[in-house]
């Protein structure tokens, strides 16, 4: 029998108590067991400080992101033995692709996000600088760098991978030290692929450790550079978020608990209509995937009440038809329950939903089942509730029966619909299947403050559209209230949760050597040479060329107007323009003040320079008239290693000014410079 160890300071160790069954969904035999202890929790957390954190923070934010990748690959070529054992949980294979390879693809997708959208750099720079003074010499900047302290992942037993990956991937990009700690009825999966994890040596010593069973005091050491994630019911982490040192300390804390997610049919998804079959589809899916065992499930299904006997007769026909029973047989499209004390939670909220609704289809006390025993196993026939009076009812809107269950809640107009949604007291997710825009406006306007995602199904996204269920790792994962007020994943949203923002005041000089980026307002540094015939390793930040001005003439604006097309009356008739309150005169078209000035600041010579790939924050401030003498000033902004590569990225900053010296276009160009 396996006994589960605990990874802390760079070794595994063993429990030290009694130990704790673990058992196979399917048939009941014992998987392995579990012991608490064996470590000291203090020293654990001051290993991942101290040991941990200052090998991350000095890497990174691209070269973090690349170990991602490194760990994505290496986890993929172990994929079968973690599948093998994934179905002791009682998932079947889509079950198990969603936990492992949807846990891996969430490693690959903020790898990707880490390199396109954050600096190569160990700080961000967040935002414009904030011009503070008179005349220029004292400014604000907000950075955001990374705690110095650990994150406990507190991961739910439904997802032993994905929900370990997903959490790991983004604190790891913002570059904060981990402590796993999976719920105990599936840690042998989350086990297995952590050891995987450490084998591969990705990751720097201390940046990650796992606990298996309890985390013993740890939380009596926290203190307010760490986080706590939790992700499980909400009492339990209301509890762990009431703890004095998260209190005290001012710990960071993000839950995602369970909700009473709902799913709306609009009254146009009449029977037979494309969005009717999909909604029909979408909660048999959510009632099986899982074994219905789903953070995001479908709780409660409302329908307008004049298609509540199609809609539980079109359920039926297809709830019939699913195959329930050992996932070893493919033909299975519903395994079991994680275990048989989950099946008896299940039960006990059926009968508490039973004081407001009735079963409508399926057993809570047999079911059938391929290739198994329903007794031995954690095996549970779908159940479809229906409540007749949910404005009177209170259990259907309180009490979540985490398993494949789902209650029918009819309802008479838009309105009604709403405020049974909010009954949820604040749910992970809602979706709407409906093809009236105005229904679908109205319903995320009703349900948006309540809910931390809502899914729009239609016929026009049905055949790709991802599904109620599916958390995806550029979108945020939370919910308020009874949801815990948590947000998770969302792209770069989710790496801010673990930096701290600082606003910066200082000269702008100083704030640019401190930030490496130029901020208007500083020294620029002449050049003897145009910098575009600099190598990326060459050009310093501040670089930068004041060109030779040119003066706008009509012809040149008529010119630019027959070429492209562009006839827009202020730059062609004299008297319209001048009957615009924002204009004197003929204007020279914004976009030939960018193709002007880009003529004034290119050199044209094959070099360093590879290719403009865009522009950034464009800004036209003032009319530029015909006989204005524009000028640029071009200075390196900004520049960003491409690791790996024979180039960089470097942001130029573009200021076009008149004869006046104002500023009448603002923008920053982007271009790809070779390295030596």
């Amino acid at each position: 029998m396996k006994t589960l160890q605990s990874y802390v300071q760079g070794q595994w160790v063993n429990g030290a108590s009694e130990p704790i069954a673990l058992y196979n969904a399917i048939n009941g035999n014992i998987v392995a067991q579990i012991v608490n202890g064996g470590f000291a929790p203090a020293d654990m957390l001051n290993h991942a400080r101290e040991v941990g954190g200052h090998a991350l923070r000095k890497l990174t934010f691209h070269q973090r992101a690349i170990r991602l990748k490194q760990l994505a690959l290496y986890l993929l070529e172990h994929k079968k033995e973690f599948y093998a054992l994934s179905a002791a949980t009682g998932a079947t294979h889509a079950d198990s692709w969603m936990d492992i390879e949807g846990g891996i693809q969430t490693l690959f997708s903020y790898s990707g996000t880490g390199r396109r959208e954050l600096p190569n750099a160990r700080m961000i720079v967040d935002g414009e600088v904030e011009p503070l003074s008179q005349h220029g010499t004292f400014v604000g900047q907000h950075i955001r760098v990374p705690l110095e302290g650990a994150v406990v992942h507190i991961n739910a037993f439904n997802f032993p991978c994905w929900g370990m990956l997903e959490k790991l991937a983004v604190s790891f990009l913002a570059g904060i030290p981990s402590i796993v700690n999976p719920a105990s009825s599936t840690a042998y999966v989350a086990e297995l692929m952590f050891r995987r994890m450490i084998e591969s040596k990705i990751f720097p010593e201390g940046s990650v450790q796992f606990v298996s069973g309890s985390v013993g005091d740890l939380f009596n050491h926290l203190d307010y550079q760490d986080v706590v994630t939790f992700t499980g019911s909400a009492r339990v982490g209301q509890m762990l978020k009431s703890h004095e040192s998260v209190q005290s300390r001012s710990v960071r804390f993000m839950m995602e608990a369970d909700s009473l997610n709902c799913s709306i049919l609009g009254p146009d998804a009449k029977p037979g209509s494309e969005e009717f079959e999909l909604y029909v589809q979408q909660i048999v899916t959510e009632i099986s995937t899982k074994c219905g065992q789903r953070c995001t499930g479908i709780r409660r299904a409302i329908i307008p009440e004049q298609w509540a006997d199609d809609v539980s007769q079109a359920l039926a026909i297809k709830l019939d038809e699913l195959v329930i029973g050992d996932p070893a047989n493919r033909d299975v499209k519903m395994g079991a329950l994680v275990n048989q004390d989950q099946r008896s939670d299940v039960r006990e909220r059926i009968t508490e939903l039973q004081r407001d609704a009735e079963i409508i289809y399926g057993d809570p006390m047999h079911c059938a089942v391929l290739d198994a025993d329903d007794q031995k196993g954690a095996f549970m026939s779908p159940i479809i509730l229906h409540c007749a009076d949910p404005l009177n009812a209170d259990s259907v809107h309180d009490i979540e029966a985490f398993g494949p269950v789902t209650t029918l809640i009819p309802y008479r107009d838009t309105d009604e619909m709403i405020a049974l949604a909010k009954r949820g007291r604040g749910s992970l997710v809602s979706s709407v299947a409906t093809y009236d825009d105005q229904f679908a406006q109205d319903a995320v306007l009703g349900l948006a403050p309540h809910h931390g995602r809502i899914l729009l199904l239609n016929r026009d996204n049905g055949a790709e559209s991802t599904g109620h269920g599916s958390p995806l790792p550029r979108l945020v994962h939370g919910g308020p209230g009874r949801a815990g007020g948590g947000e998770e994943m969302g792209g770069v949203r989710g790496v801010g949760h673990y930096l701290q923002t600082v606003a910066l005041q200082g000269s702008p000089d100083q704030l640019t050597a401190v930030c490496g980026q130029w901020i208007r307002g500083s020294s620029r540094h002449a050049c003897d040479e145009h910098p575009f015939r600099k190598t990326f390793n060459r050009l310093r930040i501040g670089d930068s060329l004041l060109s030779e001005a040119r003066t706008i003439t009509l012809d040149d604006i008529e010119h630019f107007a027959e070429f492209t097309g562009d006839n827009f009356y202020a730059h062609m008739d004299e008297a319209a323009a001048k009957a615009n309150p924002f204009f004197e005169d003929r204007v020279a078209h914004g976009y030939f003040i960018v193709s002007l000035a880009a003529g004034l600041f290119v050199e044209p010579n094959p070099g360093p320079v590879l290719t403009n790939y865009g522009m950034d924050n464009l800004r036209f401030l003032q009319p530029v008239y015909a006989g204005d003498s524009l000028k640029v000033a071009l200075t390196c902004k900004q520049k960003t290693d491409r690791l790996g590569e024979t180039y960089g990225e470097v942001r130029w900053d573009a200021e076009v000014s008149n004869q006046q010296d104002e500023t009448v276009a603002l923008y920053d160009v982007l271009t790809l410079v070779e390295n030596d």
